[in-house]
């Protein structure tokens, strides 16, 4: 597979785990976000761990990078947080929207730190992405749930950087399996003090689903760092928003809530840009393929006639 592809791919796949790391989320109940941030960053961590260790490779950090791999587990500890707080208190289809507004940010993060360049039609794509997102959300004038909506904006903008140095860290070869185990580590290293000062007892149920929240979480984390890695974001970021379908799917199952029309008219909106952009990007893609090989023929030819 083209490595364009399998970031496509492996996009698709972190949405599908992320969606059901939020439904977990909110069925381990009326717990603190730190408390539940935690243990799904404890469970993602022993799955890096083995992961990373299984490799058995010999793992030197290129020149540069630190700061880099310090930067995305900063940013994506204060993301989930932020993440965690809406789910729990916004409708969920609401709070996945707005962590989903991190693929807008992470082409924007992309662009300032590794200067890939962004055409009309991927950026008309991803704007049009945006403005069907808020369809969804559906802003008001009502700031009763402000704190939680804000929250969910910044965990979305926070997790776009996040993304974005995963991106900076796959082009200087670093190990994706050290990649989420040093975020994983470090994000339980700094919630530990708080989770100790205001732990809640948990029944076993809740204990089941923050388990099951951690598990798909590594499937997401590990997901989308390779999905980083094999291509830039301008090209595979749109397809994050597919977590919209999959997270409608789940509400309705385990929460019974039904999107009304205008959300149905957002997820429609964003499905015809993710196609647009995915056309685009073949049709460029073949051109790109035309006048390299042409040029090589010209390349042949005047090398053959060069006496």
């Amino acid at each position: 597979m083209r490595s364009r592809h399998k970031g496509i791919l492996l996009i698709i796949c972190s949405a599908f785990c992320f969606a059901f790391m939020n439904a977990f989320v909110r069925l381990s109940g009326d717990l603190p976000s730190v408390q539940k941030s935690f243990f799904r960053n404890f469970v993602a961590l022993l799955i890096a761990a083995v992961m990373f260790f299984r490799e058995r490779e010999h793992i030197t950090l290129p020149k540069g990078s630190k700061r880099f791999l310090l930067m995305r587990a900063a940013f994506g500890t204060i993301g989930i947080l932020c993440n965690f707080y809406a789910i729990d208190h916004l409708v969920l289809s609401d709070a996945s929207m707005l962590n989903k507004m991190s693929p807008f940010f992470t082409i924007l993060f992309s662009w300032l730190l590794l200067h890939e360049s962004l055409s009309a039609v991927q950026g008309a794509a991803v704007l049009t992405a945006f403005l069907g997102s808020m369809l969804i959300v559906k802003p008001s004038l009502d700031f009763s749930n402000s704190a939680a909506s804000f929250a969910g904006l910044c965990g979305g903008i926070c997790a776009g950087a996040a993304y974005a140095m995963v991106r900076v860290l796959g082009q200087k070869g670093v190990n994706k399996s050290l990649i989420v185990l040093f975020f994983s580590g470090f994000s339980c290293v700094v919630t530990l003090p708080f989770l100790l000062l205001d732990f809640h007892p948990m029944t076993p149920l809740q204990l089941l689903t923050l388990i099951g929240a951690g598990t798909a979480a590594a499937g997401g984390q590990f997901s989308i760092t390779a999905a980083y890695c094999y291509a830039p974001a301008r090209e595979i970021s749109i397809y994050d928003y597919s977590q919209i379908i999959f997270a409608t799917g789940l509400g309705l199952l385990f929460f019974e809530e039904i999107p009304d029309g205008w959300s149905f008219l957002g997820y429609a909106i964003i499905l015809a840009a993710a196609l647009g952009i995915f056309i685009y990007q073949n049709r460029t893609a073949g051109h790109d393929k035309t006048a390299s090989a042409a040029q090589a023929e010209n390349s042949t030819s005047e090398t053959d006639a060069d006496p």
